[in-house]
Parts: structure tokens; C-alpha cells; sequence
């Protein structure tokens, strides 16, 4: 793909395309596979001539915005010389001034509205062009703002593209893209998929690149019946969630889906306990759960294998066994209070081979030494042997390897047999349409749509999470197309 000066050009596609992977190599977070080529105009001031706004926009929040725009510089240059208030004040002013804005330069970014830190973030990254002929790459910048920030953003990026600066614009909100672009390019599977030039593409047919025609296989029947509510979550608010409410019953698997930011990532963790839920109610077979506690969620059956398990979900230097026992020691524990540690030994060793955690009978091998499919069988081991009532699962399947995703699988669907309500959320859309009986999509922190049956497709699914963004965000009139 190219990008052309003057150009805006929108990079889309789903969740596990490629678009990340792709942002980190320009960035040299990864380092291209060999053979690959990148080649970026690279004028001496400015490095390769790339330039990035991440969605987080990494700035510094007790600092002035004179201070995050000129803080690379001094560290770079001038870090042991005094700092030029009057005249970095004036290029800080000078930089924002191109966007219409005359924000307080000396005010602490916590003070700026979200679109005046977009803004701040841009005017860094263009702080030290000496020529407008750069690349800016800005990845989803919009989620944070309104449609009057939008439109603030989109003049701005317009103004940069007119003196010559190409953009890279990455968002899954594709209202903005028809509006801004004048180029789209679609990723799938790694690969570009489609390429559409301004006046070719509206936001039906975008979709449609997006989906792809293939992804149209859906969930066959668990043949599992379902039992009754076993979850019932009502109204929940917390970080990203604006009211949240579904139930999940005995024996079904839930499936929660959305874009970054939307909600999905948190509704797990504000269930469970491990982040803030500010208002609302999580009940279990009637039972409620107090928030942010969750000690008392496992002891009323909720249990969560988090998508980062080496931080969250396990203790990394204690072995196998340990893991696996930790979470209930009662059993196994004599008359005197002491532990039985012949009845641990067994115990770990019959979960181990129950889950198929590979070598057979490594219950003392440490859990960072193992692969990462074991490691995900080890923590799911750990709290299936608690006969959870509700388990929550967190990109189950996340960095684990072709030969152990099957077993992972049989794992979460024996548990919806045996009894549990299942929540799995996940960013893979095939997975869910593999794994559950019915599928909710968030979007801005609620619920914009329910996918089940042979409703119940990937391409309806990213429809349906495309569209969810689009329902939360609505569709703005900026004027002043390109």
C-alpha cells in the first residue's frame, strides 16, 4: 500500500487483521519479516518522516501542554540546560494556532477537553518538522470525542493534508472514513483485501469489504439444554459500561463481543470484581455480589481467567501444583489444619491430566516455564476444580497454539455441561461463532445487539460490531468534505 502526499488515506478491516501489527512494524515496535520493504520519505530533522497519535495518546497528564510538546526535545537535546519558558511557550502556541485553537498553553492536559489533548498529541508529533512532507498515522483518535470534536479533529487533518502532509487514518467508525478519506484499503487475514478510491465506497459497501463474503459458517446447535438463570447482571456501570444487562443461564455459553473501547474488554472484570463497578447489580442464583470484591465472588461461584494470565491470572514462579490448589485448600487440608500435601500431589496430578497439561506429570515444573496453551489449561484447571457457577473467560485463547486450541475448547464446553453459565469475550470473531449459543455486542458501553442461532455468522457478527459503534457514535454533518 502507498501513501501519497496530501492524501488521506483510512485503513480498515476487523479485529485480527493485521492493522495493529502493521502500525507497530512502521513504528519499530516489530521489526518487518525479511524481505519486507518500507520506504518513508526521511528528512534529516525528523527521522524516518513517520509520525504517530496512538489512541492513547500518551501524554502526561500533570504536565502543561507547552511541557508534553517539548519534552522529548530536552530530553533528547537539551536536558541539562534551562528550560526557554517564554520561547517554547510561543512555538507551542505557534503549532496549535494551525488548528484554530488557542488553548491555554500553560494549563495541565487533566484541565484540556479530549479534543484539545488530541489536538496537544498532533502538535507533538509535528513539533520538529522542518517540512510538511511527513506521514502522520492516526490510530482510532476519535474514540474518546464527540461529534464536535470530531469535526475539530477532521478540520485539522485537513489542513495538514493540504500543505502536504499524508495521513494514515485507522477507525472503525465508517461514517468518518466516507467523510475524510479519499482512499480506503482493506485488510483480512494479514493480507490487503480491497482498495477503494473516494466516491467508490459508501458505508454498505465498506462493511461488506470488512465482513468478506466468506465468513458466512454458523453455530451449530450445543445440543445442550439449558437450565435456569444462573447470572443475572443488571444496569452495571463502570469504566467503558453505561448500563449493562444480560443474563446467562445453566449451561449456555455467552459470548460478549465489540471494539476496543466499547465495553467488552471491561464487563468481565466490573462482573467479577477485579475492576470498578460503580453502580448496578451482578446476582448469582439470586444471590447479589458486592463490586470490587473478588473474594466473594469465587465464594459464590464466579470465577475469571483474565486475558493477561501471567500478571492476573496465576502466580508465575510457583509450580503447577500450587497453582491448581491455591484457589481451594480446604480438602485437602488434615484435622490438625495442616496441609496434606500426598492429597495435593494427587489432587494437582488428577487435574493436570484431566485438562491434558503437556508433559503428563510436571506438577512441580514451574507456571512460566510452560507453553502458553498449558498455561491457559493450567488456569482454567484451577478454578474448574472449584465447580464454578459462572465462568468468565477473557480471550481464552489468546497466544495459545494450534495443538492445544481443541482441548481449550472441550474444557469451556464441558463446563457449560456440567452445570456453569460460561461468558467468554473475545476479540476473535470465528471463536465465538465456534463457541456460544448466543452472542452480545457492545458498543460505547451498552448492549447494541444480540446475534444467536444461524443469525449467528461472522459476517454478521462484524456487521453487527461495526454497526454497534456506528449506533453509539452517531453520524455527524461537518461540512467541508474533501
Amino acid at each position: 500500500m502507498t501513501v501519497s502526499s496530501g492524501e488521506v488515506v483510512a485503513l480498515l478491516g476487523h479485529n485480527g487483521s493485521g492493522k495493529s501489527t502493521l502500525v507497530k512494524i512502521l513504528a519499530g515496535v516489530y521489526d518487518a519479516d525479511e524481505g519486507a520493504e518500507i520506504q518513508v520519505p526521511a528528512p534529516e530533522s525528523s527521522g524516518r518522516g513517520l509520525h504517530f497519535i496512538h489512541q492513547d495518546l500518551g501524554l502526561i497528564a500533570s504536565l502543561t501542554a507547552v511541557e508534553n510538546i517539548d519534552l522529548a526535545k530536552h530530553l533528547k537535546k537539551r536536558a541539562l540546560r534551562p528550560f526557554r519558558t517564554r520561547q517554547e511557550r510561543s512555538h507551542a502556541k505557534d503549532l496549535l494556532a494551525r488548528f484554530g485553537t488557542d488553548l491555554d498553553v500553560t494549563v495541565p492536559v487533566s484541565g484540556l477537553s479530549p479534543t484539545e489533548r488530541t489536538l496537544v498529541a498532533i502538535a507533538r508529533a509535528l513539533g520538529d518538522w522542518q517540512s510538511t512532507h511527513n506521514v502522520l498515522v492516526l490510530d482510532e483518535p476519535t474514540a474518546a470525542l464527540n461529534a464536535d470534536g470530531v469535526g475539530s479533529l477532521f478540520t485539522a487533518v485537513r489542513r495538514l493534508a493540504a500543505d502536504g502532509t499524508g495521513v494514515l487514518f485507522i477507525s472503525h467508525r465508517l461514517e468518518e472514513v466516507v467523510e475524510l478519506a479519499d482512499r480506503v484499503v482493506v485488510l483480512r487475514d494479514g493480507r490487503v483485501a480491497a482498495e477503494r478510491l473516494r466516491g467508490d465506497f459508501d458505508r454498505a459497501s465498506l462493511t461488506e469489504l470488512i465482513a468478506g463474503g466468506h465468513l458466512e459458517s454458523h453455530r451449530t446447535a450445543s445440543g445442550r439444554d439449558f437450565g435456569p438463570i444462573r447470572l443475572r447482571v443488571e444496569e452495571v456501570t463502570g469504566p467503558e459500561l453505561a448500563g449493562v444487562s444480560f443474563t446467562a443461564r445453566a449451561g449456555e455459553v455467552v459470548g460478549i463481543s465489540g471494539l476496543l473501547g466499547s465495553g467488552a474488554e471491561t464487563l468481565t472484570g466490573a462482573v467479577f470484581g477485579s475492576s470498578a463497578r460503580t453502580s448496578g447489580r451482578v446476582l448469582v442464583d439470586g444471590t447479589a455480589i458486592p463490586p470490587e470484591n473478588p473474594g466473594a465472588a469465587v465464594k459464590t461461584g464466579v470465577v475469571l481467567a483474565p486475558a493477561d494470565r501471567r500478571r492476573l491470572g496465576a502466580f508465575v514462579t510457583m509450580t503447577a501444583r500450587e497453582n491448581i490448589t491455591l484457589p481451594l485448600l480446604s480438602p485437602l487440608r488434615r484435622a490438625s489444619g495442616r496441609l496434606d500435601f500426598r492429597a495435593e500431589k494427587r489432587e494437582a496430578r488428577q487435574w493436570m491430566d484431566d485438562v491434558d497439561v503437556r508433559p503428563r506429570g510436571s506438577i512441580e515444573k514451574p507456571f512460566g516455564l510452560f507453553s502458553g496453551g498449558n498455561q491457559q489449561k493450567i488456569v482454567l484447571g484451577k478454578w474448574l476444580r472449584t465447580r464454578p457457577k459462572v465462568l468468565l473467560l477473557e480471550e481464552p485463547t489468546q497466544g495459545v497454539d494450534v495443538g492445544a486450541l481443541a482441548g481449550i475448547y472441550q474444557l469451556i464446553e464441558t463446563a457449560a455441561a456440567d452445570g456453569a453459565a460460561v461468558v467468554v469475550a473475545s476479540s476473535d470473531t470465528e471463536e465465538l461463532c465456534r463457541l456460544c449459543d448466543r452472542v452480545l455486542v457492545l458498543g460505547q458501553g451498552r448492549i447494541t445487539a444480540e446475534l444467536s442461532g444461524r443469525g449467528l455468522t461472522e459476517a454478521e457478527l462484524v456487521r453487527a460490531t461495526l454497526g454497534g459503534a456506528e449506533a453509539a457514535h452517531p453520524s455527524f454533518a461537518h461540512g467541508g468534505s474533501r
